[in-house]
């Protein structure tokens, strides 16, 4: 277990090497202030987010930051938003934990004249703009699809989210479990919503009850991050990794030991680090008073032809990994 979890570290990247070369200039900016609310700081989802702010700004010269709390709390997210709303910032981009409860300071960030573009939250109305990575629905029925063809389309399986709060991960299973009901009639949800806290631990404890409760137990499928970790772990030291399939958004990085090993089947993720470029571009066009529309090119890989839907702006950003194609990613 000492190599595996040395393999969930994510080490720094350089800069340079970042995107990969696939992300557009986006012009000089007169040092305008935009700071990046992720929903915590030190886990390996938001740390590649910021190499994505940091990129951003080396390439245009714009003051972009990042800034998230130690705990995914709300209220603590809220003191963040406050804070910068009185320092008069340009333009604040977030990852919400509950977009209900960002809703009354985001709307003073607005009144301020300050910029505000969502993440993960495309129910926010107190934004000018939110970025999605994709359609939540389509990705939520990608992922049950995935996790029907390795069960068999038949047999008992869960779903976890990092928070009952969280809109995207709620939607993305909401959008799995109707799928499944529709085509795969077989298939059983047991437990209802299980919630990870965005932890790995607690995601390996929510899947040993789980496994206690549900001994014929056959699927799961993660939303947060560490989620399909927490759940190898708890399925490996069950001795179960031949009966049960696992699925769910993650990192290479972060899940890599466990899809060599077979635990894990499959991560579906998009590049944190090109949806906080993304953000940033988007702020810094929204600053310059120019509005998005559909099949603008954000100059993003992912974000190259993008639908706009009111207020929310849909990339086509997500990959799946496998054992068999995880070495082309290095984060």
């Amino acid at each position: 277990m000492a190599g595996r979890m040395k393999s969930m570290i994510v080490g720094a990247l350089a800069a340079s090497a970042l995107l990969g070369g696939t992300v557009g200039m986006v012009g000089a900016q007169d040092a305008k202030e935009i700071v990046t609310v992720v929903k915590l700081s030190g886990i390996a989802w938001f740390n590649r987010m910021e190499e994505g702010v940091k990129e951003y700004a080396a390439a245009t010269g714009a003051n972009a930051t990042q800034v998230g709390a130690a705990t995914a709390d709300a209220a603590l997210q809220v003191q963040l938003i406050e804070d910068l709303v009185a320092r008069g910032v340009d333009a604040i981009t977030v990852v919400p934990n509950s977009p209900q409860a960002l809703e009354p300071v985001l709307k003073r960030a607005l009144d301020n004249k300050i910029v505000v573009v969502g993440h993960e939250g495309a129910t926010l109305q107190n934004v000018t703009y939110d970025v999605e990575a994709f359609d939540n629905k389509a990705y939520g029925e990608h992922l049950m699809e995935a996790l029907a063809q390795k069960m068999g389309g038949e047999g008992e399986y869960a779903v976890f989210v990092g928070y009952l709060t969280s809109v995207t991960h709620n939607e993305w299973v909401d959008a799995a479990i109707a799928y499944q009901k529709a085509k795969y009639p077989k298939m059983t949800l047991v437990g209802g919503k299980q919630e990870s806290a965005e932890q790995q631990q607690q995601a390996y404890a929510k899947m040993r009850e789980l496994l206690r409760t549900y001994p014929k137990l056959k699927g799961m499928q993660g939303s947060a991050g560490e989620d399909v970790v927490g759940a190898a772990l708890a399925v490996e030291e069950a001795g179960l990794s031949d009966q049960v399939s696992i699925v769910g958004t993650s990192l290479p990085s972060v899940s890599g030991a466990y899809l060599e090993s077979g635990e894990i089947d499959m991560i579906s993720f998009w590049d944190p680090a090109k949806a906080g470029y993304a953000m940033n571009v988007v702020a810094a066009k929204a600053l310059d008073g120019q509005t998005i529309k559909t099949d603008d090119d954000l100059g993003v890989e992912g974000y190259n032809k993008v639908r706009v839907d009111g207020k929310v702006i849909y990339g086509q950003a997500w990959v799946d990994v496998t054992a068999k194609n995880m070495d082309q990613y290095d984060f």
